[in-house]
């Protein structure tokens, strides 16, 4: 096991190798252990209170729908006013705490994480439908989010240490980083666990108070988290569990005068409606809330003909279909070059045709999308796709009792097509043909979103001029285009895919402080 302490530079945790039996049978001692507490019901946390409605968030097992991973208590416009006014309250007294003090509820986490990671991990092959390499990779990057933000709060904490400051005779000038006040924190369900401690650990260390809105497909596996920060004595207020219904409680959050920020993950529709609403001005609204956005995308894989083919298709393959594609990062699109373009497709078709749909719990490679709504959606996707496309792979529904979809590749895709410009979301992979790679690099930038990219070549100066060219957040060459690490690859994309907050970086706490200058004359 990999131990951390704080005075030590920070490094990634690292990954479960579930080839060895007997990390094989943790996961499953695990999932054995998970799965005697399904069904449990779940309170809001609001200060000290925990608060039990009659309203109630069914989460179910996406990977067998007959499995019903809990209740969550539902918060309506009420109680998430109660927990604006508590989360107020405690800001004053939480903002003046120090910061060392403030950090080491971080590290206690990630200690307690780190022991309890399959626990973790289990949950999420439950309630999210991941596998154990995905759900490791989730448990993973939540500790290494704990581990890196308070490490960076420390930094930033230090006089001038971020921003050293001119010397001028006669003066004492310093520049320090304060907190903004109370955030609402809107977590997706695909990282149901990295995204939300992520989102929330790095406000919280900031000094910030927050009222925790979960996913509501994957409100549990937040609750484990809120559980875990009650076990280090986070103090109560700090953090404040409510979920709920994004058009009663998230819009009325987003609106509320006192909210002084909005983080965000999730879809382009939503972040958008969540900008404008945030735009406007609320009575007694005294600031300009901010918004930190990260919005998805429309990633994809650049081909030229002196790459490496089977790297090339292996990454393909692994951005399109990792997590079933229910990734932001994810790589729905590949362009490559006309010279290599069908051996490229064969390999591509040939590699995603061994993937075996099944279980979760199992192990499978694939395995479901995450509900009802998104299965519909992504099937008609599909149906648009074989009108758009030659149909290579896949197609259609998978076997089993939940919201299993086949593997889809579609060949000779056109640039403008549907399912080359909007974000599917799931297992569904769109490959075009273009004349050089200069054009390839064209088309792939032909979209609105900007999130990720790959680029695969030998060729030096081409590789150069790609890195320049193709637009997006996070660019990679010669590997695939999904599997950001915390400190290795800041996260965040542009255009549509959000504000470029960069998280997992060295930028990212300054969205959650406000830098104040102070000059004393001597």
């Amino acid at each position: 096991m990999s131990i951390l302490t704080p005075n030590e530079a920070f490094r990634n945790e690292p990954f479960v190798n579930f080839a060895l039996e007997e990390n094989k049978q943790a996961m499953l001692a695990a999932i054995a252990k998970v799965k005697a507490r399904l069904g449990r019901e779940y309170p809001l946390h609001i200060g000290a209170e925990k608060i039990v409605t009659e309203a109630k968030i069914k989460s179910i097992n996406p990977g067998n729908v007959d499995e019903v991973i809990g209740y969550v208590s539902k918060a309506d416009q009420a109680l998430a006013e109660q927990a604006m006014q508590t989360a107020l309250a405690t800001f004053e007294t939480w903002k003046k705490v120090p910061v060392a003090e403030r950090a080491e509820y971080l590290f206690k986490a990630a200690a307690i994480m780190r022991e309890r990671k399959h626990e973790f991990s289990a949950m999420m092959v439950l309630e999210a439908g991941k596998n154990y390499a995905e759900a490791d990779a989730d448990t993973a990057e939540a500790i290494d989010f704990m581990e890196f933000y308070a490490r960076e709060m420390l930094r930033l904490a230090a006089t001038n240490e971020h921003q050293p400051l001119t010397p001028v005779a006669g003066e004492d000038n310093k520049l320090t980083y304060i907190p903004l006040g109370v955030g609402i924190v809107i977590p997706p369900w695909n990282f149901p666990l990295a995204i939300c401690v992520g989102m929330s650990t790095a406000a919280i260390v900031s000094g910030n108070t927050i009222l925790l809105k979960p996913a509501s497909t994957t409100p549990v596996i937040a609750h484990m988290f809120v559980e875990l920060m009650e076990e280090v004595g986070l103090p109560a207020g700090v953090l404040n569990f409510v979920p709920g219904s994004g058009a009663e409680v998230g819009d009325y959050l987003t609106t509320h005068p006192k909210t002084r920020f909005v983080s965000f993950t999730g879809s382009k529709e939503i972040g958008l409606r969540i900008s404008r609403l945030a735009a406007d001005t609320a009575p007694g609204q005294i600031w300009i809330k901010r918004l930190v956005a990260e919005m998805g995308g429309k990633d994809g894989i650049v081909v030229d003909e002196t790459a490496d083919l089977d790297a090339a298709a292996q990454a393909i393959v692994a951005s399109a279909f990792g997590f079933q594609g229910q990734k932001c990062s994810a790589g729905s699109r590949a362009f490559i070059v006309e010279s290599v373009y069908e051996e490229v497709v064969e390999k591509v078709a040939a590699l995603t045709k061994q993937i075996q749909s099944g279980l979760p719990e199992q192990n499978f490679a694939a395995g479901p999308v995450i509900d009802q709504g998104s299965y519909d959606k992504i099937l008609g996707y599909i149906e648009i796709g074989k009108n758009e496309g030659r149909l290579i792979a896949g197609g259609g529904k998978a076997e089993g009792n939940g919201y299993y979809i086949q593997p889809t590749v579609f060949a000779d895709v056109d640039g403008k097509a549907r399912i080359m410009q909007e974000e599917i979301f799931g297992p569904v992979l769109a490959l075009g043909k273009a004349k050089d790679w200069r054009e390839a690099i064209e088309v792939y930038n032909d979209t609105e979103f900007g999130l990720t990219g790959a680029f695969f070549s030998k060729d030096e100066g081409r590789i150069e001029e790609a890195l320049e060219t193709m637009h997006c957040g996070n660019l990679y060459v010669n590997r695939k285009c999904t599997g950001a690490l915390v400190g290795a690859h800041p996260f965040g994309g542009f255009n549509m895919s959000g504000t470029d907050s960069k998280a997992g970086g060295y930028d990212y706490l300054l969205l959650f402080t406000q830098a104040k200058m102070t000059s004393r004359k001597l």
